[in-house]
């Protein structure tokens, strides 16, 4: 596969923060990157650096074969980014809206009337052409937003946080939108603090402080986790979550809805002892049982580890 985006070694501070530490990747054609972490981890940070609205302080980028910072008009050429926050005109129409960026762009004429007239019909756009971009929905605006990012046809696609805000319906539509770009041969990477879309990645990167902690295919990420994770249910849910977290063999316990997931050093420890535990507390357990652990788990875990090294002296 052909390699589109490259990144090496970026660093870029902002006085005594280092916003970006040290991160490499790499994307080919066809791929999805997955860039999660919490707030403040350096995701915005690393997609505006990559497309070349910040200067890395030291570190190459190359995109579609072009290095960011000496050859940056050839590589946005290939690049489409679409914005944490909209970022279109909300006074142009949506037909208005695609003939700037298509303009910005070099697409004029029949070409940018042809692309236009796709892209609506791609996004679930068409028929909406005259109306104001301030007054579509969140989720319409996203999708407009990807169909100006798609104007000229880009090899690479950056998306900070595209779903942010909207429902699951209107995430899940956004997704198979991405899909058919992906299939199309195009780059993405897409930052997201939602696991069930990183899981839908190639790969995914896991950032904290500015550094990509661990990558892989998400089979791969939670694979190394395989039993250690249990799955508990019971009630009063406080007391469950106490005595659970108390038991020598557990790392942690995270609620997950109506249940617990428990991070466990070995599960047979646990499994032995939780359910006499738990009865004799008075706790009523529906269920207690090792399950596949998700990307959450894997990120938690991680944050959990560098949390635990920070307060080694």
């Amino acid at each position: 596969m052909t390699t589109l985006i490259e990144a090496r070694d970026l660093h870029r501070a902002y006085g005594a923060n280092r916003a970006v530490d040290g991160l490499s990747l790499t994307v080919r054609a066809g791929e999805a990157y997955g860039l999660v972490g919490p707030d403040g981890a350096g995701k915005t940070t690393t997609m505006r650096l990559l497309v070349g609205a910040l200067r890395a302080d030291r570190g190459e980028i190359q995109v579609g074969g072009y290095v960011i910072g000496r050859q940056t008009e050839q590589a946005r050429a290939h690049l489409g980014y679409l914005a944490q926050r909209f970022s279109l005109y909300g006074d142009l129409t949506v037909a208005e809206n695609l003939e700037f960026f298509g303009a910005m762009r070099g697409v004029r004429g029949p070409a940018l009337a042809r692309r236009a007239a796709e892209l609506l019909k791609f996004v679930g756009l068409a028929g909406f052409e005259d109306r104001p971009a301030d007054k579509l929905s969140g989720g319409m605006k996203q999708k407009l937003g990807l169909a100006c990012a798609l104007i000229h046809e880009p090899r690479v696609l950056l998306l900070d946080e595209p779903t942010g805000g909207v429902d699951p319906v209107t995430r899940q539509d956004f997704w198979q939108l991405l899909i058919r770009v992906l299939a199309e041969g195009t780059a993405v990477i897409v930052s997201t603090p939602y696991m069930d879309e990183a899981a839908r990645c190639t790969r995914v990167g896991f950032m904290y402080r500015g550094r990509i902690l661990v990558e892989g295919a998400p089979r791969e990420l939670t694979a190394a986790m395989q039993g250690r994770v249990l799955e508990l249910a019971a009630h009063p849910k406080d007391r469950a979550k106490a005595l659970a977290a108390a038991d020598p063999d557990v790392e942690d316990v995270l609620t997950f809805g109506d249940r617990f997931h428990v991070r466990v050093r070995e599960t047979a420890g646990p499994l032995a002892r939780l359910p006499e535990v738990l009865a004799q507390a008075g706790v009523a357990m529906e269920r207690l049982r090792p399950i596949a652990p998700s990307l959450e788990d894997v990120f938690i875990s991680l944050l959990a580890a560098q949390a635990a090294a920070a307060d080694t002296p």
